[in-house]
C-alpha cells in the first residue's frame, strides 16, 4: 500500500527538496502541495492524503488552525498530521498536538527520520522527534493554565470509564513504550495491549496514540517527572 502524503508549507524550495525524498521511497508519494494551512486542509480532503507534513508557521492560516480544520472533519479521521518545525519544543507544538497532530519532528531532521516519520504517522503511532523526549513535552503541558480553554474537562471525566487495566495501558503509552513493551511489562499479549489501547481511545476520543500520551497529562493520569 502506498503512503500518500501531502507538504504543507510556505517555501517552494523545501516543499521540492521533500518531494523529491518522499517519492524516492517506493512506499510513498507525494499526491498534493500546500503553501497555507486552508490550502492544506483542502486538499487533504480532495488527495485522499493519509499523512501531511505541516509546517507550523505559515501565513494566513497557520498549521495549528489546519490541523484543527482536519481533526474536526469526521471525514477525515483517517488523516495523519506530522508537524515540521525549527522549534522542536514550544507551546506552539504542544497545542498542535492537543489539536490532533500525531507528533512532530525538527526541519534539521535527518532524510532518514523524516521518512521514518511518515511511516510511523501512517500506522497510526505516536510520533516524537528523537531529539525531543517525552518529558519535554509532559513538562510543557504541566505547565499549561488549568483555565486554558483548549482543556477538555470531559476528558477527565472519562477516565472513570476505563477500566483498571486500560488505565494500567493508558499509563505505559503516556511512558512512551510500545505494545511489544506494554505486553511485557504487564504479561499480556501485544494483541491484548492493542485491544486495550484501541478501546481507550475509542472511550476518550483520541485519534491516535499522541493523544492518549496529551490526555493522561492533561487529566492528571500521569504527572511529568522533574530531572
Amino acid at each position: 500500500m502506498t503512503i500518500r502524503v501531502l507538504l504543507a508549507d510556505d517555501q517552494a524550495l523545501l516543499r521540492s527538496a521533500f518531494r523529491v525524498l518522499v517519492d524516492s521511497e517506493p512506499d510513498m508519494e507525494v499526491v498534493g502541495e500546500a503553501s497555507d494551512g486552508a490550502e492544506a486542509a483542502r486538499l487533504a480532503a480532495e488527495q485522499r492524503a493519509d499523512v501531511v507534513l505541516m509546517d507550523i508557521r505559515m501565513p494566513g492560516t497557520d498549521g495549528l488552525a489546519a490541523t484543527r480544520m482536519i481533526s474536526a472533519d469526521p471525514s477525515l479521521a483517517h488523516v495523519r498530521v506530522v508537524i515540521l518545525t525549527t522549534f522542536e519544543v514550544d507551546d506552539y507544538v504542544v497545542q498542535s498536538l492537543r489539536a490532533g497532530a500525531s507528533g512532530f519532528l525538527g526541519k534539521g531532521s535527518e532524510p532518514e527520520e523524516l521518512l521514518s516519520a511518515i511511516r510511523v504517522a501512517a500506522g497510526g503511532e505516536a510520533l516524537l522527534s528523537p531529539t525531543a523526549t517525552k518529558g519535554l513535552i509532559a513538562r510543557f503541558l504541566a505547565q499549561q493554565d488549568p483555565a486554558d480553554e483548549d482543556r477538555d474537562p470531559a476528558r477527565a471525566e472519562r477516565l472513570g470509564s476505563l477500566t483498571v487495566r486500560e488505565r494500567e495501558v493508558l499509563v505505559q503509552v503516556a511512558g512512551g513504550h510500545s505494545n511489544d513493551e506494554i505486553a511485557e511489562r504487564l504479561e499480556v499479549s501485544p494483541l491484548t495491549v492493542k485491544t486495550h489501547v484501541n478501546r481507550a481511545m475509542a472511550k476518550l476520543g483520541a485519534r491516535d496514540r499522541a493523544q492518549l500520551v496529551v490526555i493522561a497529562y492533561e487529566s492528571g493520569l500521569v504527572r511529568p517527572r522533574v530531572e
